[in-house]
């Protein structure tokens, strides 16, 4: 996955915005204005993305590729080393579990506003 492919597979998802909060090199992804994914946009090295803790973990155990949220709450984000072993598959499932997590949290009227948007 390169950086257009990630950008435009967050996009894809109803109510997300993209956003640059952080200064022009990080690029973030949030939902119902809270953030779900970022990168860098420079470089596309990793991707931050949020975790429930208990499959944070155990994807950690699993994956040399997976990391603890960098500048992030370690328990509740990982970060993916890009181009380092993850597939385009493995990308696209935690990228829809960091989505699904967020939306998750939301307020139920902001969250089926959202979600009626699909």
């Amino acid at each position: 996955m390169n950086i257009e492919d990630f950008r435009d597979y967050c996009l894809l998802k109803a109510g997300v915005t993209e956003e640059t909060p952080f200064g022009p090199e990080t690029l973030v992804f949030k939902v119902g204005g809270k953030v779900f994914a970022l990168t860098d946009i420079d470089t596309f090295g990793s991707i931050n993305l949020k975790c429930d803790p208990e499959r944070a973990a155990e994807l950690r155990e699993q994956y040399d590729y997976v990391l603890p949220g960098f500048h992030m709450n370690k328990k509740h984000w990982n970060t993916v080393l890009i181009g380092t072993g993850a597939s385009e598959v493995q990308l696209r499932e935690w990228i829809n579990h960091s989505y699904d997590l967020v939306l998750a949290s939301l307020p139920r009227v902001t969250r089926e506003a959202i979600v009626s948007e699909q």
